[in-house]
Order: structure tokens, then sequence, then C-alpha cells
């Protein structure tokens, strides 16, 4: 009977730790922008992009997965773009998984660090300009450091939602053992095959990350709240 990790279970974790770390890093620099400008802006394209933004809360995993895989294919524009540069086609690779990851949790991360922007009000930044401050500088000096709270927030759930992702894995990533075989499929891999005892291992293992993670997320806010700072969420 199985009483630990297999080794395909161990790379299963590995490849999603790995996966979650570049989307969470990629998350933030394209996140960020986003998030400045809609906390900003009073464009009257701030309600679709925020709607556009928002798509991933409320489409079926399966369903963004299928026009990933679509756009990215050999007959898409994305795919059509990257076999024109020698890169080839990005579904079933580890870099389609990253490309996929960070459409589908770019919520997670755009809405806490945009919630933190708004919560500053317009005073902070308003102030440093005047004192000549480019936006480079608004952005480091009054932005990241009293919006910390968000993009603390935002690195953590970005991290952890794609931790859990598996419908959009699946659809464009598949079942490739060391390439796309992540734990959420590696589980779903082991029901099918009545492995229970092997599933309990990684699925108690997905609890206990999940119940850690947002402890960490709900005592930072709290620490914040009661502090008087800027909040993530």
């Amino acid at each position: 009977m199985n009483t630990g990790f297999s080794q395909a279970d161990l790379i299963a974790i590995w490849l999603t730790l790995r996966i979650a770390t570049v989307t969470t890093l990629v998350l933030l620099i394209i996140g960020s922008p986003i998030a400045l400008w809609l906390a900003r802006t009073g464009s009257r394209w701030k309600g679709p992009v925020s709607a556009v933004v928002a798509l991933p809360l409320v489409l079926p995993p399966t369903v963004l997965g299928f026009y990933l895989l679509i756009i990215m294919g050999p007959n898409g524009p994305v795919g059509e773009l990257t076999r024109a540069l020698g890169l080839g086609t990005l579904p079933f690779t580890f870099w389609g998984l990253v490309v996929a990851s960070t459409i589908y949790s770019l919520p997670f991360v755009v809405q806490p660090i945009q919630n933190a922007i708004e919560a500053l009000g317009p005073r902070p930044l308003e102030v440093a300009a005047t004192l000549r401050a480019g936006p480079w500088d608004r952005f480091f000096t009054i932005i990241l450091p009293l919006a910390r709270p968000g993009f603390v927030t935002a690195a953590i759930l970005g991290f952890a939602h794609t931790v859990g992702e598996f419908g959009v894995i699946l659809m464009v990533g598949g079942n490739i053992p060391g390439v796309t075989q992540v734990i959420s499929v590696q589980i779903y891999d082991h029901v099918e095959a009545m492995e229970y005892t092997a599933a309990h291992w990684l699925s108690g293992g997905m609890v206990v990350f999940s119940f850690i993670i947002l402890t960490l997320v709900y005592s930072f806010n709290r620490r914040r709240k009661s502090s008087g700072g800027t909040y993530g969420v």
C-alpha cells in the first residue's frame, strides 16, 4: 500500500511549484500596470477592461482553456506568430501552461492591487507630482510602499490559485508526465486508477496548503487593519 509520495507525485509537485512561481512573477509584472490604470483612470473603457480581467472568475475553466487552445494552436493567431518566430506552438508545453495560468489567475492579482491603490486616494500621487517625481519614481517610492499589502496579497492568491488549477491546465497542457502533469491532474489520474491512498496524500497536502495560504492572507490583513494600514483586499 502506498504510504507516501511516489516519484511521479514528486515530479508533479515540483512542476506545479515551478509553474506557479513563474506565473506569479509574470502576473505581478503584467497585472500591476493594469491595476494602476484601473485604479486611476476615469476612462469609459474602465468597465469593459475590468470585465475582461474578471472573466476568468465566471467562465468555466474548460471554456477558457478551449479558446486558449484554439488561439495558441497551429491555426490560431498566437500559434501562427510563435511558429513564425521558430518557437513552435505553446499548447502541451511548460510555457503554454504559464500563459494559460497567467490569464486564468489574472483577476486574483489585479483586483487586490487595484483595491490597495484606490484606498490610497489621489493625494499622495498628486503631492509627488508637484515635487516633479516621474511615473517610475511615484510607483516605486509612493505606490509600492503604501500599497504593499495589496501586492503581497495578490502574490499569495495568484500563486495559490495557480497551484490549484485543473480545467485550464488539462485543456491546454493535457496530461504529459514531467511536462504538463501537475498536482491536480495527478490526483485525477490516481482517482481514475482507483489509487485512493495516493490521491489522499496529494489531496490532503492541497488542503493543508490552501488552509495555510488563507490563514496567512487573513492574518496579514488583520494586522494591517489593526495598525491602520492600507488593505490588500
